[in-house]
């Protein structure tokens, strides 16, 4: 658990940053028109940048930190459920922003559920019966 939280703190501040220091790259990459106020993109990015600050203080002791695996589960979440809400049935976001799914969201969806799992066997054990 702890060497998942210190790659997800890791992960998440390096793509913070890039998005805060480059804002425009991402959209370069994808072939998306650049944004008209990147600092609304900055500001995910600086979002995205402080989730990594906490994964990296609950990888000291995940089993009493996890609210904060929780918090970050449910962005997790909530990011893709957006990306489909907006791109594919509201239809105001360019599908390219799906790019950013998979390695933001997806790939730590059971880790972080796992995390979740073993935190509440380990705060109720006992507690049955």
């Amino acid at each position: 658990m702890t060497w998942v939280l210190y790659a997800a703190a890791v992960y998440n501040l390096v793509w913070g940053a890039w998005v805060v220091l480059f804002p425009n790259h991402f959209f370069d990459l994808v072939g998306m028109q650049r944004p008209l106020h990147p600092s609304l993109w900055q500001c995910v990015g600086m979002i995205v940048g402080v989730y990594g600050i906490g994964y990296w203080c609950a990888a000291r002791n995940p089993l009493v930190h996890w609210p904060i695996v929780l918090v970050g589960l449910l962005g997790k979440i909530a990011g893709p459920v957006g990306y489909v809400d907006g791109a594919l049935i509201r239809k105001n976001l360019d599908p390219a922003f799906g790019a950013t799914i998979p390695t933001n969201d997806l790939i730590w969806w059971v880790p972080f559920a796992l995390m979740l799992v073993a935190a509440w066997r380990y705060h109720h054990r006992g507690d049955a019966g």
